[in-house]
């Protein structure tokens, strides 16, 4: 019998060709999905500033984001390597004047150089083997002054998770990540706010904004089954979500990164 082709990219980025629906399903078919895009449709406008700029969406996926954006009046180039998530985003951004690019994130210095006002990455370095140097990448397409909106997957979140659902051993062992293979959808790499911190602070980037997605959702016993429910939760994912300690241990850590439009010892001398 022979092997598995591998979903890996050479680079050791998890890619999602012959996924596409199953990421669609899992994660944005069900209560999370709608949770997530709900939290995200009040939290972006108080955490970004927004004027119309020029945006690339790094990662776009499935098109949700690049949709948003869209519909708000920012021209939208959406950079995306997977060419089935591409075909279902041009179905999502249909009747929208969005610049497509299919390329990973290592290619966009050289395909979409920008310098960019405004760079939307959100959930894309969790599946990335070198998510660090990603994040220098990013900093490096922003313009001076200009904003990163950062989103990742949060591995202390993941910890908890393997808690509550009894897998001990696990999580002692701290074998968190995921492989990579076959059409399991743990991300290779989650992050730690810890190296959020760190490597933004290493790409010259300052953290403006950080919130939680979904603090509350992922540990319920039981997901809400009536609408009251729903919007109980949802009332209290917004009250929380950039509330300390609670925001720490949101499934996804949100942040606003924004590049100094001086260096730091010119504002300092």
């Amino acid at each position: 019998m022979s092997e598995p082709v591998s979903p890996l990219s050479p680079a050791g980025d998890r890619h999602f060709d012959g996924l596409a629906d199953k990421f669609a399903a899992s994660l944005y078919g069900g209560a999370r999905g709608e949770l997530r895009l709900a939290l995200l449709d009040r939290l972006l406008p108080e955490m970004l500033d927004l004027r119309g700029q020029p945006l690339l969406d790094v990662g776009g996926g499935l098109g949700q984001q690049a949709d948003w954006f869209a519909a708000r009046g920012h021209a939208v180039t959406l950079a995306e390597p997977s060419g089935e998530m591409l075909a279902q985003a041009r179905e999502q951004l249909a009747g929208r004047e969005v610049n497509v690019l299919q390329a990973p994130l290592q290619a966009l210095p050289e395909l979409a150089p920008g310098p960019w006002p405004l760079i939307v990455c959100h959930a894309v370095l969790e599946w990335l083997a070198d998510p660090r140097g990603a994040l220098a990448t990013l900093a490096g397409l922003l313009s001076p002054g200009g904003q990163l909106s950062l989103m990742v997957f949060n591995r202390d979140a993941l910890r908890l998770s393997n808690v509550v659902k009894g897998n001990l051993e696990k999580a002692l062992a701290d074998r968190l990540e995921g492989r990579g293979l076959r059409k399991r959808l743990t991300p290779i790499s989650p992050l730690t706010h810890g190296q959020v911190e760190a490597w933004s602070a290493e790409s010259g980037l300052v953290i403006r904004e950080m919130a939680g997605i979904r603090v509350f959702a992922d540990y319920l016993r039981q997901p809400p089954e009536s609408d009251a429910d729903r919007e109980r939760l949802l009332a209290l994912e917004q009250r929380y979500c950039r509330v300390d300690p609670h925001w720490r241990l949101g499934r996804y850590l949100l942040y606003t990164l924004q590049r100094p439009i001086r260096p730091p010892e010119e504002t300092t001398a």
